[in-house]
């Protein structure tokens, strides 16, 4: 399947109803020629409900397919996994507690609303929503208006918030997996807690309960993380250094995850998530980490990776990824030079779009890969 033009996705007329799911809310919309059509219609979710839930989300599709007139050609929406995302089948959610045995949610709301129904990750439809029209061409863009003949066509994904997700877009095609399970980030191992998964570390629950230990509460006393990150400012009253601590170790155990992934792709990072909006909080601790170092068996250290990780959004932006440019090495027997690059530098941003639009956009983009072409017989 050809990887889709981003340019063509504007002109496109087709309407598509998206949502994206989360553990702790439902946010419906309807998307056109890759722009959003409505408000958000936001709604709380029934998590360990099976049957609340499930009206919910066919409620929701039905009031956004009211509202674009019922002029919509197909559903696509992110939705958390374990799940068979071919045949919109969900499993055991961790998020999601009343799903459970095997849900045929596609199925169902094919047969609800008549229309073809297409399901991925969350994590999967963020990135590639970032590879259409945010972080990714953004880079690209920047580059281009520097005279720079550099370009990059890898991106990963990484949601941080009620879970920690991701996704995989290489060479603009996004990344599915042989078993639905490409870019299960969330699975690799914590840091610091060897015995555990890396969402321990990295999701609201995590900050939560890093703060409550460092300030000697309870956990089910500890603040949301907005509070938190309030307290870290010196906006809130409690305990700053707690607070700070807090999030500077999910920063550690993200990176550390997130220089693995970078390991296997080589390519840009995009972070979105509700968590992200306390990024100034934990990226300078994740970068430390991307850009630290690992050590020969000797003792002897080696960078943690074989680029340099710049700060996307920080005031240099893009331009960080220049570094001393490149030199030019005369060809031995020749009467010419090439441009050699020997530092290699990839770039770690914030969500250019949004997180909820970024899905959005990946979500269309997913549907209209599959739908026939506009006049096609």
């Amino acid at each position: 399947m050809v990887a889709l033009d981003p340019a063509a996705l504007a002109q496109d007329r087709r309407i598509v109803l998206t949502l994206d799911a989360g553990g702790t809310s439902f946010r419906f919309n309807a998307i056109q020629g890759g722009r959003l059509l409505l408000e958000p219609l936001r709604v709380a979710t029934a998590a360990a409900d099976l049957s609340a839930c499930l009206e919910q989300l066919a409620a929701g599709f039905a009031a956004v397919q009211r509202a674009v007139g019922g002029e919509a050609v197909a559903i696509s929406f992110a939705f958390p996994g374990p799940a068979d995302y071919a045949a919109g089948i969900i499993g055991d959610l961790p998020n999601l507690t009343g799903f459970r045995g095997g849900v045929p949610l596609g199925p169902m709301l094919e047969a609800r609303f008549g229309l073809p129904v297409f399901v991925n990750n969350d994590g999967a439809l963020f990135t590639y929503g970032e590879a259409l029209g945010g972080l990714l061409p953004w880079v690209n863009g920047a580059l281009a208006a520097a005279g720079s003949a550099r370009r990059h066509r890898n991106l990963a994904g990484f949601t941080l918030g009620t879970g920690f997700g991701g996704g995989l877009v290489i060479d603009g095609r996004l990344v599915r997996g042989d078993t639905s399970t490409a870019a299960q980030v969330w699975k690799l191992r914590h840091r610091d807690e060897r015995r555990c998964f890396v969402e321990e570390g990295v999701s609201i629950r995590a900050v939560r309960r890093a703060y409550a230990e460092g300030a000697g509460i309870a956990v089910e006393d500890a603040p949301a993380p907005k509070e938190i990150g309030a307290i870290a400012e010196g906006r809130a009253p409690g305990d700053a250094a707690a607070a700070r601590a807090a999030f500077e170790a999910l920063g550690r155990v993200a990176g550390d995850a997130i220089a693995q992934v970078l390991t296997v792709i080589d390519g840009l990072a995009v972070i979105g998530g509700g968590l992200s909006a306390a990024a100034p909080l934990f990226l300078p601790a994740l970068l430390a980490e991307v850009n630290g170092t690992l050590e020969w068996y000797d003792g002897r250290p080696t960078p943690r990776l074989l680029m340099y990780a710049c700060d996307l959004s920080g005031a240099e932006g893009a331009a960080a990824l220049f570094g001393d440019g490149p030199v030019a090495l005369p060809v031995v027997g020749a009467r010419r030079e090439v441009a050699y690059e020997a530092e290699k530098r990839t770039g770690i941003g914030l969500t250019r779009l949004g997180t909820t639009e970024a899905t959005a956009l990946g979500a269309y983009a997913f549907a209209l890969e599959r739908l026939p072409c506009p006049g096609a017989a």
